[in-house]
């Protein structure tokens, strides 16, 4: 407040840097050579389409580059439960290869067996009981009967070209960590949601800061308008007194300086209020061709102690801090859950061009599996007291969060009193002012009273303006700060 409003004063009041153009009446009426003839104004731009606190507000909502970053890490945040989630839910996986090998292996093995008649006793001599069993000591007697193959298999051992696929499927069926993770991932998202609320109000804050700003401003331009009217006025009056040789030079010297004074601050004022639109257009993402409507006076409760319960329950930062520390605990029940053993079960199935062993080329397989960490080093009871830590952390900001809006909400009511007090002095500083300045220059056109006395009231009254606008601006400046501070300043009720 206090730096839009010094803002403010010093747009209108800087001394100018050099001599504004003069409007062309004033300068017809001045005579040849004079030395503070200057050229007449630009004209001022033609007004654009009429803009409204409440479109201004639902324009920024929707085409803010800020907010649209904000949205875009909210969907990066909504992604925390499927990926928790995907820890429960099945896993499919597919591999495929393919080999060149140098060789090529087979293997023929028998399969029939034809039995005949010798003549006579095969192999070595019957079992020798002093010497252990062995295929040169085997057991019994020989006899004249051996086996002779009748048929043989021969199977592939590895291909030259091999080829080989694999589809697996796993599925977890207990698992102990995931029963925390989930919904700690719901609660991460709730958190990403308040913060990104909290960034939006914050945002669209900005935007009604600078629509009152602009409307400061352009009232500023009025004013300056109004005083550049009356210093015109004056310097007329004060030439034709000069010719009618009832004033000296002086005089209208004097009503020539402030008349360029008056078309300075008017000049400084106009661009001080482009320069306003053009920010208020940056936040709005638009071009700066529109006019801003005088803005409604903020609506308070009209109970204003109950704002400290209100923002304990509609603050998002408050909320968020609260919800953090579920967050923690979350994390350390998960982290003592892995204590627990994870159980889960998979299917396999394998197709090659190789049939090996079996002959067959494809193969399948399900089963069980159990893991179980019993020792880790002792990281799980670090992660434990680190959970701990984070726990009273996450508590203490909570407690902090929630001191802080009860303190906000009563620094901005007790601003908002100081600011609609200096709006009420200011206003009526600035109406004695201007029947001041009124009466000064009935008194000058009677001869009542000098030149310096109706500059010295042109000023009083300039300065009073500048003041009553300022000031009116940071009462209505304070009483939004009352609403945000109290979680009450909700655009999103007032979008189109």
């Amino acid at each position: 407040m206090i730096v839009v409003s010094m803002a403010l004063a010093l747009a209108l009041t800087q001394a100018p840097a050099e001599a504004p153009p003069q409007p062309a009446e004033a300068q017809s009426q001045r005579p040849q050579g004079d030395a503070l003839a200057v050229p007449a104004p630009a004209p001022a731009a033609a007004a654009g389409q009429p803009l409204t606190l409440e479109e201004a507000i639902a324009a920024a909502a929707e085409r803010n580059l800020d907010l649209r970053a904000a949205r875009a890490r909210l969907r990066q945040a909504d992604e925390l439960s499927w990926k928790a989630w995907s820890g429960y839910l099945p896993q499919l996986t597919a591999q495929g290869s393919y080999t060149h090998n140098q060789y090529g292996a087979e293997i023929s093995l028998p399969t029939d067996y034809y039995v005949r008649d010798a003549g006579s006793p095969q192999g070595p001599p019957a079992n020798d009981p002093t010497r252990p069993e062995s295929p040169e000591n085997p057991p019994g007697a020989p006899t004249p009967y051996t086996i002779y193959p009748s048929g043989f298999q021969t199977a592939t051992i590895q291909e030259q070209d091999q080829l080989a696929g694999q589809a697996e499927l796993n599925q977890a069926i207990l698992a102990p960590q995931l029963w925390f993770l989930i919904p700690n991932a719901s609660r991460g998202e709730k958190v990403a949601a308040l913060t990104v609320d909290g960034v939006r109000r914050d945002v669209l804050f900005g935007v009604a800061q600078a629509f009152y700003g602009v409307a400061s401003l352009r009232q500023a331009l009025q004013v300056s308008e109004r005083l550049l009217e009356i210093a015109q006025r004056s310097e007329r009056d004060a030439r034709v007194r000069f010719q009618a040789g009832t004033v000296a030079k002086v005089a209208l010297l004097r009503a020539e300086i402030d008349r360029a004074r008056a078309e300075q601050d008017l000049l400084r004022a106009r661009n001080s209020y482009a320069s306003a639109k053009l920010a208020l257009a940056n936040l709005l993402d638009r071009a700066p061709d529109f006019e801003v409507v005088d803005p409604p006076e903020p609506e308070l409760p009209a109970d204003t102690a109950t704002l400290e319960e209100i923002a304990l329950r509609s603050r998002p930062d408050v909320q968020a801090a609260r919800l953090q520390v579920d967050v923690q605990r979350g994390s350390r029940s998960a982290a003592f859950a892995r204590y627990l053993p994870n159980v889960g079960a998979f299917a396999r199935y394998q197709i090659s061009n190789t049939g090996g062993f079996t002959g067959e080329n494809d193969s399948y397989a399900v089963g069980l599996g159990l893991s179980w960490q019993i020792l880790d080093g002792g990281l799980r009871e670090s992660d434990i007291r680190e959970a701990g830590a984070k726990i009273a952390e996450a508590e203490a900001s909570a407690a902090s969060a929630e001191n802080r809006a009860r303190l906000e909400v009563r620094q901005s009511l007790l601003d908002l009193e100081s600011a609609r007090a200096n709006a009420m002095k200011a206003k009526e500083q600035r109406e004695l002012a201007a029947e001041n300045q009124r009466l000064v220059d009935v008194s000058y056109r009677a001869g009542a009273a000098t030149a310096i006395e109706q500059a010295d009231a042109t000023a009083q009254l300039r300065t009073a303006e500048i003041a009553a606008t300022a000031e009116t601006l940071g009462a209505q400046l304070a009483a939004l700060r009352v609403l945000k501070a109290a979680g009450e300043f909700e655009p999103r009720a007032r979008r189109r």
